[in-house]
């Protein structure tokens, strides 16, 4: 079995060369892998599957594309939580929890949005609390689709003030519950994204997490394929 992992491309109508790397990845991928996994902030801002702007359906119609040659799987991320059941159906996606675990080639791997792991960022995880609970997401799901698009631009200002603030340490994951959620999984291999920082970290002589970047400069990908796991980047 073999398949990549994406997360934090944080798809936007402003930069149309990121839509066109998804695009231009899913079709050359489908081909060859039996599954992908999007890690969350697959877009910027997503503010309700009722969203018919032609951002949006451009979106729905490459991942329909994708799904009818390779299985696709969504995580919600911090940008993406608004995602449900009718972009699932009209995509072909299939809809997973944070944390979840997979097996290929009999190793266990873990795979997560990564945000969860950012502990010591009180204030961001009060307010993951908040816009994961089913109360508030219905009562703003109920709003207007305009009223909606307001709101994640005032609920994006106001994230980039946060974080221009805090110290990149607190923004990190903690390793000490990056340790214990696997060793609760039983996993030896994690696969995250959104902290934006690449990387391969040999956290001990059996665990290892795999870090994803946001796609920026360059795009990025894990590919497991008979239980290997390697991170590439490739250009945009």
């Amino acid at each position: 079995m073999s398949l990549i992992c994406i997360s934090d491309l944080h798809l936007d109508a402003t930069v149309p060369t990121r839509l066109d790397a998804l695009r231009n990845l899913l079709v050359c991928e489908s081909k060859n892998v039996d599954a992908i996994y999007i890690l969350g902030d697959l877009v910027e801002a997503w503010v309700g599957d009722d969203d018919d702007s032609e951002f949006a359906n451009t979106i729905r119609t490459i991942l329909a594309n994708c799904a009818k040659r390779s299985a696709i799987y969504f995580m919600h991320g911090n940008r993406d939580f608004l995602i449900g059941e009718k972009f699932a159906s009209d995509t072909g996606a299939c809809l997973i929890d944070d944390p979840t675990t997979i097996e290929v080639a009999g190793v266990r791997f873990l795979l997560s949005h990564g945000d969860a792991f950012c502990t010591k960022d009180e204030a961001y995880q009060q307010m993951r609390t908040l816009v994961r609970s089913p109360d508030w997401q219905s009562n703003i799901l109920n709003r207007s689709l305009q009223e909606r698009i307001n709101l994640a631009s005032e609920m994006r200002q106001q994230s980039r003030r946060s974080n221009a603030n805090k110290s990149q340490n607190i923004m990190d994951v903690t390793g000490e519950v990056v340790l214990s959620v696997m060793e609760e999984n039983e996993c030896d291999v994690l696969i995250h994204g959104h902290t934006h920082r690449p990387a391969i970290h040999r956290m001990d002589d059996s665990k290892t997490r795999y870090v994803l970047g946001d796609w920026n400069r360059c795009g990025w990908l894990t590919r497991i394929e008979d239980g290997h796991v390697s991170l590439e980047c490739f250009p945009i």
